[in-house]
């Protein structure tokens, strides 16, 4: 019964919890992102054949405490990097990243996820969906930052999504 109504349900909880933090708890706000949580994935659903799979929910857990942390301390080097550094004293650069995840959404989550941490950007996704052309603003160690992104970010996407 649910399945038609509500064809995605992670997704509708994840609007609505979106939505009242955007807009502030009432009762009007809970109620629209409801509505909302509703519709944006029935109209959606045709474009969603599949629903990704959550093998490993508590890892959702440690993989968003992860990011935002780095996500802060990336703001503190980059402002740094701004501040008291010169441009050519910077060490940008483009990166490969080998990629172990296969599904679409895991994938995703990886390229949105570089892109929010400052000082990193998601530029390129291989044809193959093999790659991730990451640009780094300051790197001295291309190959450290690759096992670092692989090491904190794809192996709990991996655990998350594909095991």
């Amino acid at each position: 019964m649910f399945g038609n109504l509500i064809p995605h349900p992670l997704l509708t909880l994840l609007i609505v919890v979106v939505w009242i933090l955007l807009n502030g708890f009432s009762w009007g706000a809970a109620v629209l992102g409801l509505i909302l949580g509703i519709v944006v994935p029935r109209l959606t659903s045709a474009f969603w054949p599949d629903r990704p799979v959550v093998r490993s929910p508590l890892t959702i857990i440690e993989y968003a405490a992860i990011v935002l942390t780095d996500i802060v301390v990336a703001n503190f080097q980059v402002a740094y990097l701004i501040l008291f550094r010169r441009g050519e004293d910077l060490h940008s650069q483009f990166v490969t990243v080998p990629l172990d995840l296969r599904t679409p959404e895991a994938i995703s989550t990886l390229a949105g996820t570089i892109t929010m941490t400052p000082g990193t950007v998601s530029a390129s996704l291989s044809a193959d969906g093999r790659s991730l052309l990451v640009h780094c603003l300051d790197t001295d160690d291309p190959e450290k930052t690759v096992s670092d992104i692989k090491a904190r970010y794809e192996s709990r996407l991996k655990r998350i999504f594909e095991r």
